[in-house]
């Protein structure tokens, strides 16, 4: 027997599925254990052994490969808690990084926050400006050396770095994508002088042209590369000792994995990994289903986190933002608000109901866990409102303390306010589907697209307890809870189901159309470098699949959009082709009429996303099938639950799902009690068990 393994870490649980050669599928969870998150993924596989009646050391050795997504990259980033690092570039640029091209005082702010321009400020700087320092050289827009490497200059400045205590260098040198020699060489010396220094270079790193975001890029890098060494390090050393045979796989941003050891070298990759999988599991559940256009929703512990899939492919960017600062990165497009199931309650200072983003995460947890959390959350309101049972979570392994639930919402919100604890339990669970269905509407109304064409797919711990409300909320007319074998663990499910991905990318500035036999060239290269890559991730492959793409504006315009570009030889009429759906596409984003065709429209970065295709692909097993959908045979009790405050508490019939088969029908209101996660079934709607054991709820719309 063969496995394949996907382990998603979170801030407040870590989820994991197991997917074998026959097509089995087994899912577990287990609480995270910041700040030695690899003790929560050992104790997840234990719990997975277990299941399998099987010694954990047999379960690993029989296992092809385990792909892992771990939120400690990005986490680290967001909060600030990273090592000191130093910078190097080129003479007479040193302050480009902390200038931000202007744009550190608008970056990834909101509407209101970048019409307030006198509250704009640039608070996050990446580091302190003794440890960024210049070198000696030049490098010009063809990539011809015009100032050699002052050899003598970069020594005295590694040697500064290293007497400060940076625990890792970023360098990044103009023009360095055209030219890496420079950078290269940088290297070589740092390691003479170091050789266990860790270094990021821009050219490796953030290929682009544009000197700030591809610095920031390479920075941050840096920044989290030594402790993403560490970690997968030792996590892999405990997965060895314990018989794992096959690789360790670690999610990328772009939704594909990568081996464990390449992942250090290009650290800012994996930020958002774990974000990533639940919209591949949604391609690979829509796959079965025959839904093409999915709304992918997912509320977990500590965030809420929505993607699309249009047309059988999820939505992808070419650069994201943390703190203000850019990240030339290829990612699925996912957004997150903190609004997960440990989300703190709150009082602002005007007395104000808030929620989130602060999260209770698994230490101390929510005040119900009993282990220390004395401020309210979601979790604590879903108990007092009857939704979650008082028996616990976890199949009753994760016991739930109703009393301490009430009495952290009494204090830090009922009484403040003047309202009953049930009253305000209410009002905190009305403030989450309202915070979630404004996420949804943001990505996917302000994106140009109707709710009404969508699919929405819930999971996560939290999110099948609301997603009726906020998916009646946009005007989604189906929701789909994904149950079966995965049930919370939905995220991992798309780790296990992920290919390994890795893409190249290069500026290379040019008037389209491009002349074919240049645009070849670039796009060789960089096929080379995929293919190149993919081998060195000691996978057998059913197959390799290449996608090149072209980043294009019109002329003068900052607005870039990547347009597919066709296998094969290129030549004129391809690139004319090219321009004409890069206008296409400028038009279904912005508006018709908004491009201007008579500025020109040039080329900036050239792309090769390469996917190498795994042998297992996990698919959900069918379920058998109910002799009538009356699912009384499932009726588990009743009891009395508020889901609307208007009403109050009524009886409310709850199900046990194991005792669920496909073609039963539940009509709402009715709590369905899953082992790792609660369905909430709203009044007025209807949830149906279909074939593969997921829940299909039919919203009022």
């Amino acid at each position: 027997m063969a496995y394949v393994i996907g382990v998603d870490v979170g801030g407040t649980f870590t989820d994991a599925v197991l997917d074998d050669d026959a097509g089995n599928i087994v899912a577990a969870k287990a609480p995270s254990t910041p700040p030695d998150y690899s003790q929560g993924v050992m104790d997840v596989l234990a719990v997975l052994a277990e299941q399998l009646g099987l010694p954990v050391e047999q379960m690993l050795a029989d296992t092809h490969h385990i792909a892992h997504g771990t939120t400690s990259s990005l986490n680290a980033l967001v909060m600030g808690n990273v090592p000191p690092v130093g910078f190097l570039t080129t003479v007479g640029h040193r302050d480009s990084i902390f200038i931000m091209n202007v744009e550190g005082r608008y970056l990834g702010g909101s509407p209101d926050q970048l019409q307030n321009v006198l509250g704009q400020s640039k608070d996050h700087g990446l580091l302190p400006k003794r440890h960024a320092l210049e070198v000696v050289e030049r490098i010009d827009r063809d990539g011809t050396v015009v100032v050699p490497l002052d050899e003598e200059s970069v020594r005295t400045a590694v040697r500064r770095l290293l007497d400060a205590d940076v625990k890792a260098i970023a360098v990044s040198l103009l023009w360095s994508f055209k030219n890496p020699a420079h950078e290269q060489r940088i290297r070589e010396i740092v390691h003479e002088i170091d050789p266990g220094m860790f270094v990021s270079l821009s050219s490796e790193v953030s290929p682009r042209i544009r000197e700030f975001a591809r610095s920031s890029t390479t920075v941050m890098s840096a920044q989290i590369g030594p402790g993403l060494r560490d970690y997968l390090g030792s996590l892999e050393g405990r997965l060895r000792e314990h018989g794992l045979a096959g690789p360790l796989l670690v999610m990328q941003s772009n939704g594909g994995a990568i081996a464990a050891a390449e992942a250090p070298a290009t650290a800012i990759s994996t930020v958002g990994s774990v974000l990533t999988g639940g919209v591949v599991g949604a391609v690979s559940l829509g796959e079965q289903l025959g839904h093409r256009n999915i709304i992918s929703t997912d509320v977990g512990g500590t965030t809420f986190l929505v993607g699309l899939v249009v047309d059988g492919e999820p939505v992808r960017t070419s650069s994201t933002i943390i703190n203000h600062h850019p990240i030339n990165v290829p990612t699925l497009e996912v957004h997150a608000i903190g609004s997960g199931g440990g989300a703190i309650a709150w009082l602002d200072k005007g007395g104000n109901l808030q929620v989130g983003p602060r999260s209770a995460q698994s230490v101390p947890g929510p005040a119900c866990y009993d282990a220390g959390g004395t401020e309210p959350t979601n979790t604590d309101a879903n108990l007092v409102l009857g939704i979650l049972p008082e028996a616990g979570l976890l199949g009753g392994r994760k016991a739930l303390n109703l009393e301490a639930a009430r009495e952290a919402i009494r204090l830090k919100i009922a009484e403040p306010l003047g309202l009953s604890v049930e009253d305000a339990a209410a009002a905190i669970y009305a403030i989450q589907n309202a915070q979630t269905g404004d996420l949804l509407r943001k990505t996917v109304v302000e994106t140009g697209h109707d709710p009404r064409d969508f699919v929405l797919y819930a999971f996560g711990g939290a999110g099948p307890a609301y997603c009726g409300f906020y998916a009646a909320e946009v005007g989604v007319k189906e929701c789909i809870v994904p149950l079966g074998p995965v049930a919370s663990a939905f995220s991992a499910y798309g780790l296990a189901s992920s290919d390994i991905v890795l893409a190249s990318e290069l500026s290379d500035p040019g008037q389209m159309p491009l002349d074919p036999a240049r645009a070849m060239e670039n796009f060789a290269s960089l096929e080379e470098q995929v293919r190149s890559a993919l081998e060195r991730q000691g996978l057998d492959f059913e197959r390799i699949e290449l996608v090149r793409s072209l980043d294009l504006r019109y002329t003068a315009q900052l607005a870039e959009v990547a347009v597919e570009v066709p296998a094969g030889t290129l030549d004129t009429a391809a690139m004319t082709q090219v321009t004409g759906d890069f206008e296409q596409r400028y038009a279904e984003l912005f508006g018709e009429g908004t491009g201007f065709s008579a500025a020109g429209v040039q080329a900036i970065t050239f792309r090769v996303r390469g996917t190498g295709v795994l042998p297992f692909s996990p698919a959900l097993p069918k379920v058998d099938s109910a002799a009538d959908p009356d699912p009384s045979v499932a009726l588990h009790a009743t009891r009395k639950v508020c889901l609307d405050p208007r009403l109050g508490y009524a009886d409310t019939p709850v199900y046990d799902y194991r005792k669920l088969r496909a073609g039963h029908r539940i009509t709402g209101p009715a709590i369905i009690e899953v082992p790792t996660t609660t369905v909430v079934v709203p009044p007025e709607m209807t949830g149906t068990v279909d074939h593969l054991g997921n829940l299909t709820i039919t919203t009022r719309n």
